[in-house]
């Protein structure tokens, strides 16, 4: 039987044993439970969350976390989460550093807009 994507983030998240674990699990949460239509995938040896296409994408760097919105650059943003990639044609990322604490309200609305991209394009 081979591994599921939530089995293959399950372990990944695991093998974060600092900060970037939490952090990442903490993520994962506020994504899944952002929209009912959302799936996990694991793509690219990173997970990475799915509906009608690509929603974001989470991946864990030696000090930091990016959630890449892969069409960060045409989605509603007034809080300012998105701070990274900013000269990227169509993507654009939440980069986290130790400490950094996520506006979790803001972060599902720029979920949910990410979800209502890809059900448009449809």
């Amino acid at each position: 039987m081979s591994e599921t994507p939530s089995t293959r983030i399950d372990e990944h998240i695991a093998g974060l044993k600092d900060w970037r674990g939490e952090q990442m699990s903490r993520l994962r949460k506020l994504i899944m439970a952002s929209d009912s239509s959302i799936q996990e995938a694991w793509k690219w040896e990173t997970p990475v969350f799915t509906a009608n296409g690509n929603v974001c994408a989470v991946g864990s760097f030696k000090e930091s976390i990016k959630v890449n919105f892969f069409k960060g650059a045409s989605l509603p943003d007034p809080n300012g989460l998105l701070n990274g990639g900013l000269e990227a044609k169509t993507s654009r990322s939440i980069d986290l550093t130790r400490g950094d604490k996520v506006d979790e309200s803001a972060f599902q609305q720029l979920v949910r807009a990410a979800v209502a991209a890809n059900a448009k394009k449809r």
